[in-house]
């Protein structure tokens, strides 16, 4: 973003340093890792402030999913710092210092593009293309997507920087894009995707001037990767809210563009809106409760129906069920016609769910009994349990596993294999022998 894209209507306000006597945010509430990186950086020399959504959360009350960084180091000296540090990114280099399970994230403060160089780091769209443009705390505020997400808590003082009244717009629930909401969309334009997820998480109101392009603006998310967009589907489906998220993404017509193929999510009575919303509130509870869910069930459902389809396709064609099964599943998943790519990890869970849904439909006595063996019986039981909430002829299938279970108690699913991962591998000493027993 060069300077010029944040208007006259959105000059920054002058910058307010809030003292540590004046917020709530203490040392205690940060990870010891992420302490450890703000005062390594401090004591290496640099500015080491914690910024966006870890500030945020505490202001509000909530703990921190993630505590991310920023630095006037350059990635090159952030890794000369942290011996435990790996640099990554190519739209813009971030530094992960890795501390076991958890991974914090530093970047360097973001720069303004000149606006000879904006043009050619731009697509036709608008959107930024390359962004490893580094500059100063000032010039990062102003990079920053939303005024509640542009606080930082300096460790070397414990002050708060807040330059565009994001205090405020956090005591006010108010949501709002900073800079001029067309230029900030195009630039990225998953930022629309954030603004519903940020409102429903955290009970914000999107502005009027940030929701008001969102819908014409909505179709370019067609132009982001689909790896990128699927994260962004499990971040929001998958984050405790995902029913309201949900419901919120198809008012902004934003679902639409991540599934264009699947036009029956516009009409809420039809049988594929109502098994996922079904699927949507029932995740929600579990997360609730603290049980176990998979991102492959919610894909399993989403897609459903366009499986269904597809058999009955094939099965017209005088197909074994078997056959037809096998091949529908791959005009669903392979299609490429979703703006998503789903991973092969979710892929295979999602075709075992739909393959034993014929299985739970004809398995009787010792079959039955073999089925229960499945690694993926439980989910495709509950499956099973989904479809009869939608569709009542299922019912009497479903009592019936139930009761097979009940039954035959000691009959457990088999585990589900993990995936095997290399051992690492010691590094001998540079110009020593090193024995082995």
């Amino acid at each position: 973003m060069c300077k010029k894209a944040l208007g006259k209507s959105s000059e920054r306000p002058q910058l307010r340093i809030i003292p540590r006597s004046e917020h709530n945010i203490s040392r205690k509430n940060l990870s010891k890792n992420a302490l450890r990186v703000l005062y390594g950086l401090k004591d290496a020399g640099y500015e080491a402030y914690l910024v966006g959504g870890g500030v945020r959360d505490i202001l509000l009350g909530l703990a921190p999913k993630d505590f991310d960084i920023v630095t006037n180091a350059t990635p090159e000296e952030i890794k000369k710092t942290f011996r435990n540090c790996r640099l990554i990114g190519r739209r813009f280099r971030l530094a992960h210092i890795v501390f076991g399970p958890e991974i914090i994230e530093v970047a360097t403060f973001r720069g303004h593009h000149s606006e000879d160089s904006a043009g050619k780091n731009q697509s036709d769209h608008g959107q930024l293309l390359s962004d490893n443009v580094y500059g100063s705390i000032d010039e990062d505020a102003e990079r920053r997507d939303f005024s509640a997400n542009a606080l930082y808590y300096n460790i070397a003082d414990f002050s708060i920087y807040d330059y565009w009244g994001g205090v405020e717009a956090i005591e006010q629930r108010n949501l709002d894009l900073i800079g001029d909401p067309e230029t900030r969309y195009r630039e990225d334009p998953v930022r629309m995707l954030r603004a519903v997820r940020f409102a429903v998480k955290l009970e914000m109101q999107i502005s009027e001037r940030t929701a008001k392009p969102i819908k014409s603006l909505a179709p370019l998310l067609q132009n982001i990767p689909k790896a990128r967009l699927f994260e962004e589907c499990l971040k929001l489906l998958l984050s405790g809210q995902g029913l309201e998220t949900y419901k919120m993404l198809m008012f902004y017509q934003l679902f639409q563009q991540i599934f264009p193929n699947l036009p029956e999510l516009d009409n809420d009575k039809s049988a594929t809106s109502r098994l996922f919303e079904q699927a949507l509130k029932n995740t929600d509870l579990r997360l609730k409760q603290g049980l176990r869910i998979t991102p492959a069930f919610i894909f399993a459902v989403l897609l459903w129906y366009q499986y269904q389809e597809a058999f009955a396709h094939y099965q017209q064609q005088a197909l074994p069920d078997q056959d037809a099964a096998h091949l529908a599943i791959s005009a669903v998943l392979d299609s490429g016609a979703y703006n998503v790519v789903i991973p092969k990890r979710f892929a295979t869970t999602i075709r075992e769910i739909w393959i034993l849904q014929l299985r739970l439909q004809f398995s009787r006595g010792n079959k039955a009994l073999k089925t229960l063996e499945h690694p993926r019986f439980r989910a495709a039981y509950d499956f099973l349990l989904l479809r009869a909430e939608v569709e009542p002829d299922l019912t009497e299938l479903a009592n019936w596993w139930t009761q097979v279970q009940k039954d035959n108690p000691t009959v457990k699913p088999a585990q589900a294999e993990q995936p095997k991962r290399r051992p690492r591998r010691r590094r001998r000493p540079a110009g020593k022998n090193v024995k082995t027993e």
